[in-house]
């Protein structure tokens, strides 16, 4: 059985799941404030505060041992980087970070 994982097959969401997304979305962060694309600057400034709020309710949620709240709080911040980086705000190439494509 993988860890994380239930007899029934399903996952559980633990502590090692939500560090591991919580570096994964706070890196991905770190990158789409250094490439922003020209002339995105305040679409991009809207995405990077949200996300920024994402990620410090999910840092809340982890402390209080709300792991099912935390990894949404993650999935909402990574999801509109991911977006961000679709449409162009973000001149980002790195697809394990992204869902890009990759060059």
């Amino acid at each position: 059985m993988k860890t994380g994982e239930k007899a029934s097959g399903k996952q559980e969401i633990d502590e090692e799941r939500v560090a591991r997304y919580y570096e994964l979305s706070s890196r991905a962060l770190q990158v789409a404030r250094t490439h922003v694309a020209r002339g995105k600057e305040k679409e991009a400034h809207v995405i990077v505060e949200i996300v920024s709020c994402y990620l410090q309710d999910a840092k809340h949620f982890w402390q209080d041992g709300k792991l099912a709240d935390a990894f949404a709080c993650l999935n909402y911040a990574h999801g509109w980087l991911d977006c961000g980086a679709r449409l162009g705000i973000f001149d980002v190439k790195d697809n394990k970070l992204f869902t890009v494509d990759p060059e």
